[in-house]
């Protein structure tokens, strides 16, 4: 997975999509769908409505964090 970091220039590269991350500012774990113009869209992992977050404030996820999104997928296959 690709993490944002700063690169030389102070800019900051936004992870790729399909990767697990969280949004610094709410704490909300999402699924980064694509980007738009200077934002990263997520999507909760279970499925939902995108929201934009800015580069740097995308964080990898803790494996708590990972693990939690990961077993709400599944619960949703299994109908729980």
């Amino acid at each position: 997975m690709t993490v944002p970091t700063p690169d030389a220039d102070g800019h900051t590269a936004s992870p790729d999509a399909g990767a697990l991350v969280v949004d610094r500012r709410n704490g909300k774990v999402g699924v980064v769908m694509g980007h738009v113009g200077p934002y990263v869209q997520l999507r909760p992992p279970r499925g939902g409505r995108e929201w934009d977050v800015p580069p740097e404030d995308v964080r990898m996820p803790t494996p708590t964090e990972e693990l939690s999104a990961k077993v709400a997928v599944a619960n949703r296959r299994w109908g729980r």
